[in-house]
């Protein structure tokens, strides 16, 4: 047993002292600022959280992460069980500053909190992440609706051609379905069409 300890002590070790914080500029195609350079969390490495549980999208929120979590790199690194790097930031959007930070893991972007002093919207992209009925990233229309009407309306904001569906009996989440669709902007897909469209994004809203 001792040998044991001694074996995961030095792979902590390694790990701890090989990490070295990486450098991500920003797409000069968006304008959105960083203020924080990418670093990475490496306590998610250290052997003793190779099996943490993994995080599920609720009423209350994603993970750890709920309306009162403080909008801090400490506190949104705790409430995704440290599995991401992060970096923060800012865009102008309708006339007005939003800040977010964005979780990512193998370079892309998996989850983003928006908010300023907490969580108001976070963003679910990672389909390893579970909702709490079972639905992830991936999965179909038609496994969760048969129709659009009463259950659908269309995306805004920078998902104009996706649609949103609130989830049945929830508050705060809506699934974002996207899909191939040739027909005009602002019209709604037919059923027929939406029933092979997959989520996209999992969506919490205070």
């Amino acid at each position: 047993m001792k040998a044991v300890r001694s074996t995961l002590l030095m792979a902590a070790v390694v790990l701890s002292g090989g990490a070295s914080n990486a450098g991500s500029g920003a797409d000069s195609s968006q304008q959105v600022s960083w203020w924080n350079p990418l670093s990475y969390h490496w306590s998610s490495t250290l052997p003793w959280n190779w099996f943490g549980s993994l995080l599920t999208v609720t009423e209350q929120g994603v993970g750890g992460l709920t309306a009162s979590t403080a909008m801090s790199e400490s506190a949104i690194n705790d409430g995704l069980n440290g599995d991401y790097s992060l970096r923060q930031g800012m865009r102008s959007q309708n006339s007005q500053v939003v800040s977010f930070w964005q979780a990512l893991k193998d370079g892309e972007v998996k989850v983003v909190v928006y908010g300023q002093s907490q969580p108001e919207r976070i963003e679910v992209m990672d389909s390893n992440i579970v909702s709490a009925d079972g639905s992830n990233v991936g999965d179909l229309f038609s496994n969760k609706f048969s129709k659009a009407f009463d259950n659908c309306t269309l995306a805004s904001g920078t998902d104009t051609r996706d649609v949103a569906c609130r989830v049945p009996c929830s508050q705060h989440l809506t699934y974002v379905y996207h899909g191939d669709w040739h027909g005009p902007e602002g019209l709604m897909p037919s059923d027929d069409t939406l029933k092979n469209w997959k989520i996209s994004k999992i969506v919490w809203q205070r």
